[in-house]
């Protein structure tokens, strides 16, 4: 399988998973879960934060962000929307990529300052590697409160996927 194939695939995953996770969170009770809800969204903002980040390095651009999250916690509805548009923007910047692209190098500035230089293609890995960590977090914590995670695995989309071909 290309490299271009196979990261829009995982993209296109990291976009359905996103999509399960934040459907379901929509009905955990804030009244009830209060602090496990602030928590999760807490987790799901830095994983948007750091989306954002590598939105920026991977177009040789800055970024405003001077930590791995924000001082403010979004409303739940205001994230899952600005997570979608962040999703469909990897998956359009993938699909405009040519195969040899992903293994240029790209220069940037970590948050806390230090150069770093990853290819592109470690860069899009690094993305979906590091949003997959965290979902499970945010999974854990709902799991904590009673709330059955959703099946987010790359073979259960694969398999939904397939299904819907």
């Amino acid at each position: 399988m290309h490299t271009k194939k196979l990261l829009l695939s995982l993209f296109e995953y990291k976009a359905w998973a996103n999509a399960e996770l934040y459907q379901l969170m929509t009905s955990v009770s804030g009244d009830t879960y209060a602090r496990e809800l602030h928590d999760a969204i807490r987790i799901l903002n830095h994983i948007y934060v750091v989306d954002q980040i590598f939105v920026a390095n991977l177009q040789g651009q800055r970024h405003a962000y001077t930590s791995l999250n924000t001082k403010e916690t979004p409303v739940l509805a205001d994230l899952q929307q600005a997570v979608q548009t962040t999703d469909l923007w990897y998956q359009t910047y993938i699909a405009s990529q040519t195969e040899d692209s992903f293994g240029e190098d790209i220069h940037f500035t970590f948050v806390d300052g230090k150069p770093g230089c990853m290819s592109r293609g470690e860069m899009l890995l690094h993305v979906v590697t590091h949003g997959n960590y965290h979902r499970g977090a945010v999974g854990r914590i709902l799991f904590q409160i009673g709330t059955q995670p959703p099946r987010d695995t790359l073979t259960v989309f694969l398999s939904q996927a397939a299904a819907q071909s």
